[in-house]
């Protein structure tokens, strides 16, 4: 048996439902929540390798559910 997840039980869907591409550099989050911000470190095929802005952490995520902040990089919001 396997376990479901939040997004399985409550039909949430993380998908970006709009095209915006994603750069190494940008700010983004991972879902609908204003919070954490992410900045993106790398990218391979639909993956980003993002940092978590306050407390350092790197993570994985799928592409498709990162949303860009603003359309600002990273460098450019912490101005």
């Amino acid at each position: 048996m396997s376990m479901s997840s939040y997004s399985d039980v409550f039909s949430i869907s993380h998908e970006r439902e709009y095209d915006e591409e994603i750069s190494v550099g940008d700010l983004v989050r991972t879902g609908p929540n204003l919070f954490p911000h992410f900045e993106v470190v790398a990218l391979h095929g639909d993956k980003a390798w993002v940092r978590n802005v306050q407390n350092g952490a790197d993570h994985l995520a799928l592409v498709s559910r990162c949303r860009k902040i603003n359309g600002q990089a990273f460098a450019q919001a912490a101005e």
